[in-house]
């Protein structure tokens, strides 16, 4: 979101450092940023879209499974995230991520990996701290 926010500068710099690394983001993030864009920063439907279209070309989108849904609902149970929050920590997890970039979680959690699959851990970083 930052990243196309011109009123915090310092944010965006720093969102648009973490895109310069082609980041794994899920298809959900791609949805949440379309409205975000739409109803908080009141952009034009043409700009939103492009918005998206951009990620979509800078990003590596990840796809929400079914396996990844159930793994949410146990991250959810787990640690009393949002069910929006846990697809996207459950989607890093299936991605095998080692860190996930949010402002809206606790800096420095570790999250563990119920499925074991891959990446046993996350690490969630707040990219503003």
């Amino acid at each position: 979101m930052y990243a196309f926010d011109k009123s915090v500068h310092e944010k965006q710099q720093k969102a648009f450092d973490l895109l310069k690394n082609r980041p794994v983001i899920s298809s959900q993030v791609i949805i949440e940023t379309h409205n975000a864009c739409f109803r908080k920063l009141k952009l034009q439907q043409p700009v939103c879209e492009e918005t998206v279209l951009l990620l979509t070309d800078i990003c590596h989108v990840v796809e929400i499974k079914h396996t990844t849904i159930r793994t949410a609902i146990v991250l959810k149970r787990k640690y009393c995230f949002s069910f929006l929050d846990s697809l996207i920590i459950a989607t890093a997890l299936d991605s095998k991520c080692t860190i996930l970039y949010s402002e809206d979680m606790h800096h420095e959690q570790i999250i563990e990996n119920p499925e074991k699959n891959g990446a046993r851990t996350l690490t969630i970083i707040n990219p503003f701290v």
